[in-house]
């Protein structure tokens, strides 16, 4: 990787629907010098609302299936009776099923059985139309190391950066598992996007307890803050016990919601919603000097 001069901001969410990604996209139609990484590999979808052109496509091995070889098969029937998974029927692996053990592969008194890599997933580097570099990944259904993909496609893209870039910014996966640990490694900025529900405070301590365990400079987005005052006063009373800003709040509105249907960016729709992410982006963006 080159010498690091640009800022590394990454979104995540505690839970999903949160509005995540709608923020993420809000960021990049307001930024120059930029870098744009989506690394919610499980359910990508920030390039439906920014329709990059795709300029290259990499094929993803994260994992391994076992395979039986008929023709050196007795049918003892002990790779099945091993099998914790239920993958084994009748002398053939159902790949969906297989979660890549190799216990099968290891017993088989014949070795008529292969452990192999497979394709779990594509990655993709692509142009918006500024000329911004945009990089997304799709998890193939069913398959499992989502973390190890983020942490590929995050390699490909920051290997490969312009010198004169300013800002990187990561819209990161939803929840506290290992996609969201590889998508905040070497970030400088962690941007949380919650809401005022209680399944939101409760995702959003359980995700500040972790960002607290890589001690990461962070911020608070309180989405549609104005339809439960009494949460949206509890997380402000949280972030304020964990010393760790609301740098912005955003109020209801179906706005969002017909900008999605459009395929667009909120910004692209409505210019005071713009004027209050410029407001916070400001606020982003004092920390990174």
């Amino acid at each position: 990787m080159p010498d690091k001069s640009y800022k590394q901001i990454v979104v995540l969410s505690g839970k999903g629907g949160t509005g995540k990604t709608t923020i993420s996209a809000a960021f990049t139609g307001l930024i120059k010098s930029k870098v744009i990484i989506d690394c919610d590999v499980d359910a990508a979808n920030l390039h439906l609302l920014l329709k990059p052109e795709r300029i290259t496509s990499h094929d993803y091995y994260g994992g391994k299936k076992a395979s039986i070889d008929k023709t050196r098969c007795d049918e003892c029937g002990l790779c099945e009776s091993v099998c914790s998974f239920d993958a084994i029927n009748n002398f053939d692996v159902d790949p969906i099923s297989c979660e890549g053990c190799g216990f099968c592969f290891r017993i088989c008194p014949l070795n008529a059985i292969s452990f192999n890599q497979v394709k779990t997933g594509s990655y993709y580097e692509c142009l918006l139309e500024d000329g911004t570099k945009f990089y997304f990944a799709k998890l193939s259904p069913g398959e499992g190391n989502s973390g190890k993909l983020v942490t590929e496609i995050k390699k490909n893209a920051l290997d490969n950066l312009p010198g004169d870039l300013k800002w990187v910014i990561v819209d990161g996966p939803p929840g506290i598992g290992c996609p969201v640990n590889a998508s905040i490694s070497s970030a400088d900025i962690v941007v949380i996007v919650t809401e005022p529900t209680l399944s939101g405070i409760h995702d959003l301590k359980r995700l500040v307890e972790l960002i607290g365990k890589f001690n990461l400079k962070s911020g608070i987005i309180i989405n549609k803050y104005d339809l439960n005052q009494d949460v949206t006063s509890q997380i402000y009373s949280f972030s304020e016990e964990c010393n760790i800003p609301v740098i912005g709040k955003i109020r209801f509105s179906k706005k969002f919601t017909n900008a999605i249907i459009e395929g667009k960016s909120i910004i692209e729709t409505d210019e005071n919603i713009r004027n209050e992410f410029i407001n916070i982006w400001e606020q982003i963006s004092m920390w990174g000097k």
